[in-house]
C-alpha cells in the first residue's frame, strides 16, 4: 500500500479463520490501521488481493463493495462515532435501515444486541446521556446489527478507564462465542493481546515474528 511514494506496507501475506480473535500489536505508524482498513474495504491496496468468504472483494464495483460491507463487516473505532441527535437504539439501528432491513426487525434486533451488553434500560438514551463504556458498547451493537462475518476493531478501548477497558476486551469474547464473528483488534493493549487465540505483530509496514 501506498500514499504517494510512501509505501507503508510491504508483502503482508495473512491468512485469519472463521471464529479466531487476533490482535495486531507494534509500534505507531508500523501499518497497522493502514493493514485493518484495507481488510475492511475502506482502503483500496496498490497491489495484491483481499479475499473474504472466498470472494476477491476488490474485484467488485464501489456499490457491491458497499454492499459487501455494510453486511457482512463491522466496525468498531477508538471514537465511538455515533450520531448525538439519535438515541442508543436509533444509532445501533442505522447499517440495518441502510440494508433495507424493516424498521420492526431492524428494531427487535438492535433492542436484543442491547440488552445482550447491558443496555436495555438506556435505548432511549441519547450519546451525550450515556458513559463513554456504555457509548463504545452502543458502537459494537451498531457493529453486529447486521450480523457480519467479521469484526474489525481500531483501538477499540483507547478511550475508556481500566474498568469499561476490561469489561470491553472480556465482551470481545462473549461476542465470539454467541455470534461465532471473526474478530481482529488492532491495539496497543497487552492485556487483550495475550487473551487473543493469535498476536501478529507489525513493524514497518510488514508483519514480524
Amino acid at each position: 500500500m501506498n500514499f504517494g511514494e510512501l509505501q507503508v506496507l510491504k508483502g503482508i501475506d495473512v491468512s485469519i479463520g472463521r471464529g479466531e480473535i487476533v490482535t495486531l500489536v507494534g509500534p505507531s505508524g508500523a501499518g497497522k490501521t493502514t493493514f485493518l482498513h484495507i481488510m475492511g474495504t475502506l482502503l483500496k491496496p496498490a497491489s495484491g488481493e483481499v479475499v473474504i468468504n472466498g470472494k476477491k472483494v476488490y474485484g467488485m464495483s464501489e456499490k457491491q463493495l458497499s454492499r459487501f460491507r455494510n453486511q457482512h463487516i463491522g466496525f468498531v473505532f477508538q471514537f465511538h462515532h455515533l450520531l448525538p441527535e439519535f438515541t442508543a437504539i436509533e444509532n445501533v439501528c442505522i447499517p440495518a435501515f441502510i440494508k433495507k432491513v424493516p424498521r420492526h426487525d431492524a428494531e427487535k434486533k438492535a433492542k436484543e444486541l442491547l440488552d445482550f451488553l447491558g443496555l436495555g434500560q438506556r435505548l432511549e438514551h441519547k450519546p451525550g446521556e450515556l458513559s463513554g463504556g456504555e457509548q463504545q458498547r452502543v458502537a459494537v451493537a451498531r457493529a453486529l446489527i447486521n450480523n457480519p462475518d467479521i469484526i474489525l476493531a481500531d483501538e477499540p478501548s483507547g478511550n475508556l478507564d481500566s474498568q469499561n477497558r476490561k469489561e470491553l476486551h472480556e465482551l470481545f469474547f462473549s461476542l465470539r462465542e454467541r455470534y461465532k464473528q471473526t474478530i481482529v483488534i488492532v491495539t496497543h493493549d497487552k492485556d487483550l493481546a495475550s487473551m487473543s487465540d493469535r498476536t501478529l505483530t507489525m513493524r514497518d509496514g510488514q508483519i514480524v515474528k
